[in-house]
């Protein structure tokens, strides 16, 4: 008997050792079958969750999102919509007879309203509008359907043969995906559901969204910059009208900054909502409190002071005491709990992930978005303080893939700071010394956190260990952490970025003769900055980034925060020449670098990433400049996705002496 219990035990390790052999690192082409889960929505009775999966057409070289429903006991599993045009945004009515969602299908004006009937047949398009539909909520009575539409491009009309020229007189100009910005602005409108009809509820030159019902259907309240020109600061406020053509408008807040985000209590007594901390006309480094008003407006009070963490979602519980909320806090982000009455934050849900999105209603039932550093995102029940998996689209691929461990870390910049990271690494290995990429997100304000990283896997896959570090700039440290870098770029954070490198290089984990750095959008501005700084890297990629940032004043998005952070060029110049150091110090850089930018990026503009090519390019540092064709600030054509993981790949084996390019 003992021999017999030996020999399983034996071939049970035998066949877990064969299955861990058949599992292979990631490879660029294996970024197709990742499929992306978002939007819980739960039905009004709790039993189902309806969201979105988008997964990628290889043939049409795109991201196709589709309708899901997964009922609450786990045991079902439907896909509601189909075919070559994309279906997103799921909303259930109140009553449970429908499901509306956002398509383009049947459409040469974009995405239409459609509802599926819970009682069985085929969708069905409710509107046919010319402008952008871009939000929707039903009103509690599942009667009415509030809508936010932009203004169509010349007003709805076919194009001339001949394009018009292009008149701009704002001072906002220019935003990326949108384009050339001209006096076009998003307004509400009313669906009757039985009908039809459409009616306008708002028009004029003010723009408003966000719209979110009272519970008895009367009212809607939305946010709106209501100022003289909203493009010159960043004022959002409250605001509530009765939902009928020509209703009674009240503007509920009054803060400078931005208030958004308005959810009504089940008993219609508050409004809960998020507001910025600073009230300036412009901050990028803030963070949102969780506040709550009554319904007209008075005794505002903010909830989460003490908390010194960005909130970023927000639910009331249907009792009417307690609001839900989701907090970024040091490479996590977690549920937590505010009792309304005395203030009392507690933690709800928290560990080594990263809760994304939550939804609840009436039902009692909550579902929450959930990724780890293993598992990309899926859907969980939230029960209690206990996480039940509910959808498991990752794990046909996840069975086949070995990917790297993932380990926090925290290290001391020279000037005594204490920094937050992350650290992947190919194999667990005592005493190996791996070839390093410093990989840095972007932002600067954001987080690297404990979810998945299919980028950083990947480099990891292909023998490296990778670094991400939450410098100075990054939120989820507090607010002091934030802002520490306000007028002073490419500073405190470069300190941060090498002390990070210096504590793996101590811990005998990064070969400091094999250094490698690269990021996207404020990751490849750093990447120029930290290159410029320190010559230890021997191989740099440098995406939709800018090192000459006096350069890139009037073509980008961001003249509000440069003329409110920095000050205009012509009076500030001297602050503008420091912080466009990288170029004006490109005689320093010896790093190998691949620039890479998006041909329509209105975010970080081609010219920087082409400026600093150029630089390297006449002293003879070997560079190469990528261009993607008809792309954003965000690479989104699934075939340009890989195919800058590969040059990644590439670039990094290239130079940091790695034998074989992963394919």
């Amino acid at each position: 008997m003992k021999r017999a219990v030996l020999s399983v035990i034996a071939l049970s390790i035998a066949l877990n050792a064969a299955a861990q052999q058949d599992k292979k690192p990631l490879k660029p082409v294996d970024f197709y079958h990742i499929p992306a889960v978002s939007d819980p929505q739960l039905s009004p009775d709790g039993k189902w969750v309806a969201y979105s999966v988008s997964t990628v057409d290889t043939a049409k070289d795109k991201r196709i999102s589709h309708l899901w429903m997964q009922s609450w006991d786990g045991k079902e599993q439907v896909e509601l919509t189909h075919g070559d045009e994309a279906a997103s945004t799921p909303r259930w009515s109140p009553d449970g007879k429908y499901l509306a969602f956002l398509s383009s299908r049947d459409s040469k004006d974009g995405s239409q309203l459609w509802l599926i009937d819970r009682r069985g047949g085929e969708g069905a398009k409710v509107t046919s509008v010319k402008g952008s539909l871009t939000e929707y909520a039903w009103s509690p009575d599942s009667k009415k359907i509030v809508l936010v539409i932009g203004d169509p491009a010349n007003k709805g009309k076919p194009n001339p043969g001949m394009p018009k020229p292009i008149v701009i007189d704002r001072y906002h100009f220019k935003q990326d995906i949108e384009g050339y910005l001209q006096q076009l602005h998003d307004h509400l409108y009313l669906v009757d559901v039985s009908t039809h009809k459409l009616d306008t509820l708002t028009s004029g030159e003010k723009d408003e969204n966000s719209p979110v019902w009272s519970p008895d259907s009367k009212t809607i309240a939305f946010v709106s910059n209501r100022t003289v020109d909203p493009d010159k600061n960043q004022n959002k406020d409250i605001f509530t009208i009765d939902a009928r053509p020509n209703g009674a408008m009240l503007q509920l807040t009054t803060w400078k900054g931005r208030d958004t985000n308005p959810q009504w209590s089940p008993d219609g007594r508050y409004i809960s909502y998020l507001r910025s901390t600073s009230d300036a006309d412009y901050m990028m480094y803030d963070q949102n409190l969780l506040c709550i008003m009554d319904a007209v407006g008075s005794n505002s009070r903010v909830l989460t002071q003490q908390l010194d963490r960005p909130v970023v979602a927000q639910y009331w519980s249907k009792d009417n005491r307690n609001i839900s909320f989701l907090v970024v806090d040091d490479r996590q982000r977690y549920v937590a709990n505010v009792n309304v009455n005395n203030g009392k934050i507690s933690t709800v849900s928290k560990g080594v992930y990263s809760v994304t999105d939550m939804n609840t209603n009436a039902s009692g039932n909550w579902v929450v978005a959930k990724s780890d550093p293993y598992t990309p995102t899926e859907l969980f029940a939230l029960e209690g303080d206990k996480l039940r998996q509910l959808t498991f689209h990752n794990q046909d691929w996840l069975n086949t893939a070995k990917l790297a461990k993932v380990s926090g870390f925290q290290s001391t910049s020279v000037d005594g700071t204490l920094v937050s990271g992350i650290l992947f690494t190919p194999d667990s290995i005592p005493g190996k010394k791996w070839p390093l990429i410093l990989f840095i997100h972007g932002g600067p304000v954001g987080q690297d956190e404990y979810a998945f990283d299919a980028t950083r896997q990947i480099l990891a896959g292909a023998g490296y260990a990778v670094a991400a570090v939450n410098y100075r700039g990054s939120n989820g440290r507090g607010l002091d952490y934030c802002k520490a870098i306000y007028a002073d770029w490419g500073n405190k954070e470069v300190k941060d970025l090498l002390g990070a490198v210096d504590y793996l290089e101590k811990m005998g984990i990064a070969d400091p003769n094999r250094l490698g750095i690269g990021g996207w959008s404020y990751g490849g501005i750093l990447t120029d900055y930290t290159i410029a700084s320190d010559t230890r890297f021997k191989a740099g990629a440098s995406g939709a980034g800018s090192g000459l940032q006096l350069g890139v004043y009037g073509s980008d998005q961001y003249v509000l925060q440069y003329e409110n952070e920095i000050g205009v060029p012509w009076k500030t110049a001297d602050k503008w020449m420091q912080l466009s150091y990288p170029f004006f110090h490109a005689d320093r850089i010896k790093t190998p670098v691949l620039f890479m930018s998006g041909l329509k990026d209105f975010n970080v503009p081609t010219i920087g990433s082409e400026q600093m090519y150029q630089a390297l390019r006449t002293q003879g540092i070997p560079t190469e400049l990528i261009l993607y064709p008809n792309q954003f600030h965000g690479i989104t054509k699934p075939s340009y996705q890989v195919d800058r993981l590969q040059r990644y790949v590439d670039w990094y084996n290239k130079y940091l002496n790695q034998s074989t390019p992963a394919k």
